[in-house]
């Protein structure tokens, strides 16, 4: 073939006119150039297809990513619920120490509870405010915890010094038999044997010589020999009342002695006016004699009844 018909020539023509400029192509030319723009062409759809399927893998890494993120954030949320679950059940007892003790009153600024159904989030933000939440209250409920234990060992240290002191009341009052035992020879009131008397005491048949002990605490007043009772031990319980013991044989506690209930404090004997060995037991209330026997067997309740009420009674 001819190679001028397998040219093609393009002339550009200046507006100046003064130079023309020739462009030869052949069909080679030609091929080569379409051949050129058609790789040019498949290279971009190379890359275009690459790029899809770059962007297809990275949106499939964050759905997984994301449901990832979702499955943390509902176990957030469940242990939210368990925690708030553990804040009431701490609320609660505090509450019921309170109606213990007393101090359930509703005090300013106290803190609310945690609600019994908190509404669930549903995105990071919600869950990260309701933990917020959850941990103000969890600090308020710790701090109330802390002034409850203080309030309560108050409240125990006042209860437990109210019965000590109900306690010490109780052992000042005369409530044992003074020697164990013996049996009530002579009671009180009027007598006519061995003479005709108002007996202001119980007269306890006892051997020479049986321990005898304190019916309650309190403080020697006499402590040797007095008239008709012989040899005696007088004990003042400071409350009004006091302890005779009559006829000894001698005594163990001195004048002015501290003694506590059931503490030994003589032996019987028969000294005094008296027909045999026994123990004349005379108590005494504001001064006047009053019937011993009600006081054998522990304290009578209506004397118990007159005490200050004590912690749980």
């Amino acid at each position: 073939m001819n190679e001028t018909k397998s040219t093609f020539l393009i002339k550009i023509i200046p507006p100046t006119g003064y130079a023309v400029y020739r462009l030869a192509f052949t069909r080679r030319h030609l091929a080569l150039a379409a051949t050129a723009l058609v790789l040019l062409l498949l290279g971009a759809v190379g890359v275009h297809t690459f790029q899809l399927r770059a962007a297809e893998a990275n949106l499939r890494t964050l759905q997984a990513v994301t449901a990832s993120q979702q499955t943390q954030l509902h176990s957030i949320d469940q242990q939210a619920d368990a925690l708030a679950n553990q804040l009431r059940a701490v609320q609660r007892e505090n509450a019921e120490i309170k109606r213990l003790i007393g101090a359930d009153k509703p005090a300013h600024g106290q803190h609310a509870m945690v609600p019994a159904h908190t509404p669930r989030a549903a995105n990071f933000a919600g869950v990260q405010s309701r933990l917020q939440q959850l941990a103000r209250q969890g600090q308020a409920t710790q701090a109330d915890a802390h002034a409850l234990q203080r309030l309560a060992m108050r409240v125990l240290n006042v209860r437990r010094l109210a019965s000590l002191a109900r306690d010490r009341m109780i052992a000042a009052i005369p409530s044992i038999e003074p020697v164990q035992g013996a049996r009530i020879a002579s009671h009180f009131g009027w007598r006519s044997s061995p003479w005709p008397e108002f007996h202001q005491g119980v007269d306890l048949a006892v051997d020479y010589g049986t321990l005898v002990r304190a019916a309650a605490a309190g403080t020697v007043v006499t402590a040797g020999w007095d008239g008709g009772f012989g040899i005696k031990v007088a004990i003042d319980h400071g409350n009004g009342y006091q302890t005779w013991y009559g006829h000894l044989s001698r005594t163990i506690v001195p004048l002015g002695a501290h003694v506590t209930k059931g503490e030994p404090i003589a032996y019987t004997g028969s000294t005094g006016e008296s027909t045999g060995p026994h123990l004349h037991y005379q108590m005494m209330y504001e001064g006047h004699p009053i019937d011993p026997a009600p006081f054998l067997d522990g304290v009578p309740a209506n004397v118990l009844a007159t005490l200050p009420r004590g912690p749980g009674v």
